[in-house]
């Protein structure tokens, strides 16, 4: 039916390494530093960045860190993070930027009644009207990892172009393609993994929620859950309702577990956060898995996604997507599993002054495979002049190791 939907990662590890095209955008502005929350001084991830004016943007990582570059000087930048105050401050290149947690008031706080399923079909029945009613093309950073236990086996990034027709189309038109890309892989003969799932910048096109109403805003599949409607909370300034939907009948096909943030006065998805519901694992099996060997067991533990959603000129776009695959393989003669975590990680980080459609030459398909189409990861100013997510201490320490292996 429609389970190749949910596919999250990933990764075909090995391969035959192609040189990528490169298109150079000279950014030679930039700003960086650490958010953290001003109560607790923890590092803050996937804070969104931005340019206040301009389309430029990127997100913190897992340390709270980032850097965001233009092609003219930086006078300010903004920071919005779900639940904290959004922030505005000169750009700089040592910044610590604290956040204050945005508390509610009773009077907002009072007023979120009402049917929470009411309310999620209103604002499905306002996607046509709420979201891009133009085609788009937007500049994205993609990176998937893979972990073995707590090591990183699998490094793999990408600057890509995502073609997105109107909200009021279809996801089959949206392509994507890669401009400059390369890779990193444990040499380690243990380290192989021959579970085949399908990834690529492509995720975020097949999972964008909102758009793809097959996955879930469909009437047939929106009467399979309960709805409740959760305590409000702020993304950057603005107040945002909170329902949780549920699954509560048995279908052939495995369901949901999500949570949706809904922009209080726009009736527009803010967030959406969905995981596969694992209480019947064959049927999750099923949604995960492509191939495998024979006589290697694999068993799933958490496949989800978290999508946001950027206002900007008066419509909704996608501003940033992250998938989390956990997985144990075992084979059938060793006592003794090897849990696996794969991680999508995609952020938009331009938006191209003309859409023009990705060409079918150009096009990364859905059969292809990141690692067969990167060069090696050696460059140490390979993204000089892009906006990425920065890596995270950990990832570093790992790139590091990887490339001494």
């Amino acid at each position: 039916m429609r389970k190749w939907l949910i596919l999250i990662a990933l990764l075909l590890l090995g391969g035959t390494f192609a040189k990528a095209q490169t298109d150079s955008l000279r950014l030679g502005y930039s700003a960086q530093g650490n958010v953290v929350d001003a109560a607790t001084g923890r590092p803050l991830e996937s804070v969104h960045v931005s340019i206040p004016g301009r389309h430029q943007a990127t997100v913190t990582n897992a340390d709270g860190f980032f850097i965001i570059k233009s092609d003219k000087p930086i006078d300010t930048i903004t920071c919005s993070y779900m639940g904290f105050r959004s922030k505005t401050v000169k750009g700089g290149s040592n910044l610590w930027i604290q956040l204050q947690r945005e508390s509610l008031l009773l009077a907002e706080a009072s007023i979120i009644t009402g049917d929470p399923k009411s309310l999620v079909q209103e604002a499905v029945g306002r996607i046509w009207e709420t979201y891009c009613t133009q085609p788009q093309l937007l500049e994205c950073f993609y990176r998937e990892t893979l972990r073995k236990q707590n090591r990183y086996t699998y490094v793999a990034e990408a600057v890509a172009r995502i073609y997105k027709s109107a909200y009021n189309g279809y996801v089959s038109y949206d392509a994507a393609a890669l401009e400059k890309s390369r890779v990193l892989v444990s040499q380690r003969r243990t380290d192989t993994l021959s579970v085949k799932t399908q990834g690529g910048p492509n995720t975020a096109i097949t999972m964008d929620i909102v758009k793809n109403n097959a996955i879930l805003f469909n009437k047939e599949d929106m009467d399979l859950y309960s709805y409740d409607m959760l305590p409000p909370t702020y993304i950057g300034d603005r107040l945002q309702f909170v329902v949780r939907m549920t699954p509560m009948a048995i279908v052939d096909y495995a369901l949901y577990n999500c949570t949706l943030y809904i922009d209080r006065e726009l009736l527009t998805f803010t967030r959406i956060e969905a995981s596969l519901d694992m209480r019947d694992r064959a049927k999750a099996v099923r949604v995960m898995l492509v191939s495998k060997p024979f006589s290697l067991r694999f068993i799933p533990e958490e496949c989800s996604v978290v999508m946001n959603y950027r206002q900007e000129n008066g419509k909704t776009r996608l501003e940033y997507f992250r998938s989390t695959m956990r997985f144990a393989c075992d084979w059938k003669k060793r006592l003794f599993r090897t849990k696996y975590t794969a991680v999508n990680e995609l952020v938009v980080t331009d938006v191209r002054p003309e859409a023009q459609p990705i060409t079918r030459q150009q096009r990364f398909r859905m059969g292809d495979f990141l690692p067969d189409m990167a060069p090696l990861f050696y460059d140490p100013d390979f993204w000089k002049d892009y906006n990425i997510i920065e890596p995270s201490e950990s990832l570093e320490h790992a790139i590091k190791r990887l490339r001494k292996n």
